[in-house]
This record gives C-alpha cells, structure tokens and sequence, in this order.
C-alpha cells in the first residue's frame, strides 16, 4: 500500500497530528493551519484598503431623514448632518503619503434635558448603519477606583457591534452627561477629583485616537484576562450635556449693557435663548478642561423647547408618541382618538413640570394606564376617546399631582 503524504509540504502521515484526504490529494494539519493565516493576512489587507462599510448619505439628505423624527432643532440638525458627514467621508479616503490628512471632527452638544441631544445621535447612527452606544459619564472614574474605567465605553460599543473590531471602529459613541464630570471651579484642584477632572483627562486619548485594550466583558481590567484591542481614530464620539447654569455664565459674557458704554450689536441678544450663544469659553468657565474642549471641536446647542414645539413632538414625527399609542389600541381592535383640548392640557403639564419631550411620555403614561390596564379585557369597546376632563382626572390620580410647577 502507497505512504499517504501531504501533497504540500511531503510529509508522511505517521509525521503529523491529522492527514485530510481528497479525490487526489492530501494536506496535512500544520499546512491547514499556516493556510489559514495567509488567508487571515490577506483578508486583513483586502479589509483596509476596500471602501468601509456604511450608508453614507449627503448632509440634506440627513437633515431631511432627522426632520422626520425630530421636530424644530434646525440649526443642530444641521451642523450634525455636516460633521456626520465630513467624518464618515473621512474614513472613505484613500490613505497617500503626500495627501492632506482630515483630522477627526468629535462633537459636543449642549442643551437642557429632554431637548433630543440623545435621539439625534441615535437616529444619525440608525442612517449610517453603525454600531452605537450610550455611556454614561457620571460613572466614570479614573484608573484605580470603585466606578468604571472610560475603557468600558469601548466595551459597550463591541456589544453593539457584536464583537466585531472592525465594525466598532467605526462606530458612535454617545457620551451623557458629559457636564457632570466639569471640575467644580475654573482653576485646577490640587486635591484627587475622582469623577471629574482625572475622568476628563483619562477621556483625552480615547477621544483623539489611540489603540486601546478592551476587558470584552467589561469591568475592571487584571494581569490574566484576555484583551481585545481597539483603535479608537475613526469612532466618532459625540458628546452631550445639559450644562445646568451655563446660562448665566453666557449671560456674565455678553453682559448686554456693559458699564461706561453701550455696543449697538448686543441690543439684539435673546435673553430667552442665551444658549445660541454658547462658546468654547464658557465650556472652560463651566469646567472642562481646554484639552478636553480642543478633542470637541464641533459645538453646537439645542434650543429649549417651547409649547408649540412640545405640541408638534406630541403629534407630528413620524414615530410620535399620539401614533404609538394609537397603534397600541389598534392591535386590540380599538379606535384611539385624543381631543386637541386633552392633548393642550399635556403639554401644559411638561411645560409647567420642565421636563422636556420625556416628560411628554411620562405623561401620556399615566393618562393612558388606566385604559391599556381595563379596555384590553372588555371586548365590546371599540373606540376611546381622550378628553380634557378625562386627562385631568387621571393626572390628578398620578404622581404628578404631587409634584410642583417648575
């Protein structure tokens, strides 16, 4: 009987851990293995310079498909739309030698609560079809206490991108409540700031672009776990705050009717809405660090919302809150409809309780709980219709009738 050997490297069966067998030829277990790192290596390089995977979409075209869900917000919309845009384009550039590099453009927003500094964000991920992921900054801490190290945001983001490095390299990362980890005064503390000034500055590299080391499952990092490593250059971090009180810091700036003269241009400052005006200056005065701010170079700021606005978001998007729980009723074969005076009496509630478009939900909630609780059960009703005194009836039963007007 013929020696069966490896029709690759020769060698005999007896020499190897495992011999495949075709039609006409053999291969042994170390050829398979030294294959398939030459596939890897070659797949790898095919990977970098094939155009990334993303739909990339023109700045109108996002602001048109942002319009659908987001309701006023204009002026953020739009300066998200072209820095989404001018990122992503970014990634589709062909690397040369003697080529201008594009550096990376992250973003901050700022604007109160409930204004949809989150939902902008999630909805720009949803239109490039990319991994996304919420961290929030109020749990960070610096390397070496009880909290999460920054790295974990990254962990986050595989999760989202189902551990695919490739994939969460070019992800978003939205950053919540990026104000609460400010340093509580403009001058650097010469004692440990756990969560604020050491969490900006453990953000710095992460931000700018560096190759980080990830526990895949989060936590704390130690000496025998094994690592993934991220390159952090193409994720665009998008950053957002409510910056409670930097108002009156823009306010002190401006400072409308200075002593000893007056300046015609600043006549025309809207007391109302003194966020339009926000600087990287007085992100400075309200206390990140300027290292911190140069990473955040797009700045842009979301306008409080009024009551026509809160009207518009209970209504018009197309995933309003009015038409989900309309859907919700009508899977049980039940007519919704809301009287424009009970829809009036809602947005009066979050305008009075500030708390913003996600008030808005909280609200409807404890209008419609009773109803979604009993109509389900009763299969002979087959319209509901929401009235003012109804609406009332059922805040008043609520905890919001224990809350105060804001």
């Amino acid at each position: 009987m013929a020696q069966i050997t490896c029709s690759f490297c020769g060698r005999s069966k007896k020499d190897v851990s495992l011999m495949i067998s075709g039609i006409h030829a053999h291969i042994c277990d170390r050829c398979i293995t030294q294959s398939q790192q030459i596939l890897s290596e070659e797949v790898k390089t095919k990977n970098k310079n094939s155009v990334p995977k993303f739909n990339l979409i023109k700045p109108s075209e996002m602001k048109k498909f942002l319009d659908q869900f987001v309701v006023g917000q204009d002026e953020a919309k739009k300066v998200m739309s072209v820095a989404v845009y001018n990122h992503y384009k970014r990634l589709m550039q062909q690397q040369d030698d003697n080529d201008v590099v594009i550096e990376k453009s992250n973003i901050i927003m700022v604007g109160e609560t409930g204004t949809g500094k989150t939902y902008i964000a999630r909805t720009l991920a949803k239109i490039l079809q990319v991994p996304f992921c919420i961290a929030d900054a109020t749990v960070l801490t610096e390397a070496g206490y009880v909290g999460e190290d920054v790295e974990s945001i990254l962990t986050r983001l595989l999760q989202s991108a189902n551990y695919d490095v490739e994939s969460a390299e070019r992800g978003i990362v939205y950053i919540d409540e990026i104000d609460k980890i400010s340093r509580k005064g403009d001058n650097p503390s010469i004692t440990r700031d756990v969560s604020g000034e050491g969490v900006q500055q453990a953000l710095l590299k992460l931000l700018e672009g560096t190759q980080v080391n990830v526990p895949p499952q989060g936590g704390r990092k130690h000496p025998d776990q094994k690592m993934i490593s991220v390159n952090t250059e193409n994720i665009l971090f998008i950053c957002g705050g409510a910056f409670d009180g930097i108002s009156k810091m823009i306010g002190s700036r401006l400072n409308t009717q200075p002593l000893g003269f007056t300046n015609k241009e600043q006549t025309f400052v809207d007391k109302e809405n003194l966020l339009q005006y926000v600087t990287a200056q007085d992100l400075k005065t309200f206390g990140l660090i300027p290292e911190l701010i140069g990473r955040l170079p797009v700045l842009t700021y979301l306008e409080p919302l009024t009551k026509d606005t809160l009207r518009m978001i209970l209504t018009q998007p197309k995933n309003a809150i009015v038409k989900q729980y309309k859907k919700l009723f009508k899977m049980e074969d039940i007519e919704l409809e809301f009287e424009e005076e009970a829809l009036d009496y809602i947005v009066e509630k979050a305008v009075n309780f500030k708390l913003g478009a996600r008030g808005l939900r909280s609200i409807c909630e404890a209008v419609m709980t009773d109803a979604m609780f009993e109509l389900p059960s009763q299969n002979e009703v087959k319209k509901l219709v929401i009235t003012r005194d109804y609406a009332v009836e059922k805040i008043e039963k609520s905890k919001f009738s224990k809350l105060k007007a804001a």
